[in-house]
C-alpha cells in the first residue's frame, strides 16, 4: 500500500481517537459526579433535595432550594440587564457603526472576556456593592448591605457582555443582504427593516446566544461569590443576599469533609450544575445548527 495512504489513514484514525476521547470526558465527568453524589441520593430523593430549604449539614439536612433560587435570581438579573444592551450594541455595530469604529470596538469588547473573574469580583465589591447599598437600595428597602443578588447580577451582566455582543453581531451579519434591500425597496425605513426583517430572521441565533450566556452565568463562581453575600436563604427581592450553587462549592469544598454526606451533597450540587449547563449548551448548539442550515 502506498506509504502516503498509510500515513493519511493513521492520522485520520488518531484524530478520530482523540475526538472520541474528548467527547468521552464529558460523560466521564458526569458519571464521576453521579458516583460521588450517590450516597446522598440513596438517602434522599432528588425532589426532597431540590425542594427543601433546610441547610443544616450537622443534622444531615441538605436542602438545595436556596442555592438553586440564588443561582436563578443572579442569572436572571444578569440576562435582563445584558440582553437589551448587547442587542442594541450589536445592531449599532452591524448597521450604523463606521467600519473603522467597528474594527476598534469589537477587539476591545473581546478583551473584556479575557479579564480574570476575580478582577470583576473585586470591582464589584468596591464599586457595585457601595452603589447598591448607598444609592439604589435606600429607595426601595430600609437597609441593605449591598451584597445582594442585584450586585451579583450586575457583575455577571458585565461578564457575559463580550460573549453576547460577539455572537449577536455575527448572527446579525449573517442575515442575507438581499432581504434588507428588498425591505428598503418596498419603502420600509432602516429601523423598520431592522425590527421586522433582521431581528425576525436572526431570532433563533439571538436565542441561542442568550442560552449560551445563561450557561456562562450559571457556572460563574468567584465574582458571584464575592458580591452576593453567601447567605443560604431563598431571595425574595433583588436586595436580598443569595448563595448560588458555584459559590457553595467554592466556599465549602475541602472543608467539613468529616461531616457525613457533606461531600456527597456538594457533589450533588456540582452534578446539578453540570447537567443544567450541558442541557443549555446542547439546546443552543441545536438552534445554531438550524440557523446555519437555514442561511446556507
Amino acid at each position: 500500500m502506498n506509504i502516503r495512504l498509510v500515513k493519511d489513514k493513521a492520522i485520520g484514525t488518531g484524530m478520530l481517537t482523540l475526538a472520541i476521547l474528548a467527547i468521552s470526558l464529558v460523560f466521564l465527568i458526569g458519571i464521576g459526579l453521579y458516583l460521588r453524589a450517590q450516597p446522598i441520593l440513596d438517602k434522599h430523593s432528588i425532589w426532597e433535595l431540590i425542594s427543601s430549604s433546610a441547610w443544616r449539614p450537622m443534622k444531615g439536612e441538605f436542602g438545595f432550594y436556596p442555592f438553586i433560587m440564588g443561582t436563578l435570581w443572579v442569572t436572571g438579573i444578569a440576562i435582563i440587564i445584558a440582553l437589551p444592551l448587547c442587542l442594541l450594541t450589536a445592531i449599532y455595530l452591524v448597521e450604523y457603526a463606521p467600519v473603522r469604529l467597528k474594527g476598534i470596538f469589537l477587539p476591545i469588547v473581546n478583551m473584556l472576556a479575557g479579564i480574570p473573574p476575580v478582577i470583576y469580583g473585586v470591582w464589584g465589591v468596591f464599586f457595585i456593592v457601595p452603589i447598591v447599598q448607598q444609592y439604589v437600595a435606600p429607595h426601595f428597602v430600609e437597609f441593605s448591605t449591598g451584597f445582594t443578588v442585584l450586585s451579583g447580577g450586575v457583575v455577571l451582566a458585565v461578564m457575559i457582555f463580550p460573549l453576547l455582543v460577539s455572537i449577536v453581531t455575527e448572527v446579525l451579519a449573517t442575515v442575507p443582504k438581499e432581504l434588507k434591500e428588498a425591505s428598503l425597496s418596498l419603502g420600509a425605513t432602516k429601523w423598520e427593516t431592522i425590527k421586522k426583517v433582521m431581528l425576525k430572521k436572526a431570532r433563533p441565533g439571538i436565542f441561542a446566544a442568550t442560552v449560551l450566556a445563561i450557561s456562562r452565568a450559571f457556572g460563574e463562581t468567584i465574582a458571584v461569590l464575592m458580591v452576593c453575600g453567601n447567605v443560604p436563604i431563598a431571595p425574595r427581592s433583588v436586595f436580598d443576599p443569595g448563595y448560588p450553587l458555584p459559590a457553595l462549592l467554592a466556599n465549602n469544598f475541602g472543608e467539613m469533609m468529616s461531616i457525613p454526606l457533606y461531600d456527597a451533597a456538594l457533589m450533588f450540587s456540582a452534578l446539578a450544575l453540570f447537567i443544567i449547563i450541558l442541557l443549555f449548551n446542547m439546546v443552543s448548539r441545536l438552534i445554531l445548527n438550524k440557523l446555519e442550515v437555514r442561511n446556507a
